[in-house]
């Protein structure tokens, strides 16, 4: 399994253990991918989840970038458009995932409201 790949699915158990359900994994527009759709009692969480050896160098969230965050809102409209939110609030967060590939996740940090559309 690649590192992106794993860590999508230690993301997603992750988020899961706190609550969430996942709704969508590698939700594809023309304008680009969510990761991971979750919802939890209040929230509709578009995820976007970085995967990097370590933060020795930066943050994995430092890849979220303007043009990034322009992608996925984009994309984020695409599936309001065509799924209910039933009166959860939408957000976008960011699960960074730190560890060796294949292996279990070293460390993982679930960055809320990473940013604002």
């Amino acid at each position: 399994m690649k590192r992106g790949a794993w860590g999508e699915v230690a993301a997603a158990a992750f988020l899961q253990a706190q609550g969430y359900t996942i709704l969508a994994r590698n939700f594809r527009t023309r304008w680009g991918e969510i990761d991971l759709v979750a919802s939890d009692a209040k929230y509709l969480a578009f995820v976007e989840v970085k995967t990097r050896r370590s933060d020795h160098f930066a943050p994995a969230c430092a890849a979220v970038d303007a043009a990034k965050q322009r992608r996925l809102v984009l994309t984020a409209e695409g599936w309001l458009a065509a799924h209910p939110t039933d009166n959860l609030q939408p957000r976008f967060d960011v699960v960074e995932v730190y560890g060796a590939e294949g292996g279990p996740a070293c460390t993982i940090r679930h960055l809320k409201n990473a940013f604002d559309a």
